[in-house]
């Protein structure tokens, strides 16, 4: 099949470069978002998909919305039989989603209908799910409820953040989305429905959320601190400044501490939560590089009456 590949970030990678090596389709253009500042000096950069895309000798289109004119009239030039989309990160309209006989297939990380959204992974991790995976369904105007071609399945692994679980689910999900395309081609895939019972919703994670409460449970704080790693980061107040943290380690045989209270050693930094104490892993102060905390607390020289609020 022709297909015009849409998505942005490192995640779609896998599934593009599987795409662009298959003998069965030919990625004929990709469609990202525009480039954006980033990185030091906040320089301007193309998105990861618009990278390999450029390296493949492949056409970039980069529609400020994807109902611009200009983007519409080419996609109808390209001709594509199917859309194939991960993570993109734009609204597609109705005049879009028109253009492809096969219309637009989005490869989402999460087994729907749960958490459809933004940041389904995030929210796997956040809410202590077991299992999660990836789905690939046919694109509805209403959010992430167009019925599924395919699932895969993935365990979520106790000290799993949101960023190494994506990884996995960017590899094994790559394979998911080219053996959908190859069904739909074939004409032996077909999409069925999803449930209505089990709809969960996953917003996007903004920085606010991702502030740790050290009066939830060691739980809570734990699967905040791998659900935020890596973005939008974790992150605590100490002396009236923001420090960022990366996942903790639960404590539960440690001597309880209220919470916030700091208890640092020569081995560990404990830090208290409303059951038993969490250990810190690493730490950013504000304007400083990442260090450990053990590092940190030497550095900043903790009293009794220091806290992480």
């Amino acid at each position: 099949m022709r297909l015009v590949f849409a998505g942005t970030p490192d995640t779609a990678l896998p599934a593009l470069r599987t795409l662009i090596d298959s003998p069965r389709h030919e990625v004929v253009a990709v469609v990202t978002r525009p480039d954006a500042k980033s990185g030091r000096g906040h320089k301007v950069h193309p998105s990861p998909v618009a990278q390999l895309a450029d390296e493949s000798g492949i056409e970039v289109l980069r529609p400020a919305k994807a109902g611009d004119p200009d983007f519409l009239e080419r996609l109808r030039e390209l001709a594509p039989d199917c859309c194939p989309v991960v993570a993109y990160g734009n609204l597609l309209p109705q005049p879009a989603l028109d253009v492809p006989r096969f219309g637009w297939i989005n490869l989402h990380f999460s087994l729907l209908p749960a958490w459809r959204g933004a940041a389904p992974v995030q929210h796997s991790v956040l809410h202590g799910d077991e299992i999660t995976g990836a789905a690939t369904f046919q694109i509805v105007k209403e959010l992430d409820a167009g019925p599924v071609f395919g699932v895969v399945t993935e365990p979520i692994k106790p000290d799993d953040t949101s960023g190494s679980l994506l990884e996995r689910l960017s590899v094994s999900g790559a394979g998911l989305l080219a053996a959908t395309l190859d069904g739909v081609e074939d004409g032996t895939l077909e999409a069925r429905p999803q449930p209505a019972d089990g709809v969960s919703f996953a917003p996007k994670i903004n920085v606010e959320d991702a502030r740790v409460d050290w009066s939830a449970p060691a739980m809570r704080v734990d699967r905040l601190a791998r659900a935020c790693t890596p973005s939008p980061g974790p992150w605590t107040e100490f002396r009236g400044q923001r420090v960022k943290l990366g996942p903790v380690r639960l404590a539960p045989s440690a001597a309880p501490l209220a919470p916030g209270e700091i208890a640092a050693t020569k081995n560990s930094v404990l830090v208290g939560t409303a059951t038993h104490p969490v250990e810190l892993g690493e730490v950013q102060p504000q304007g400083k590089r990442l260090m450990s905390a053990g590092e940190w607390a030497r550095g900043v020289r903790l009293t009794a009456e220091d806290r992480l609020a």
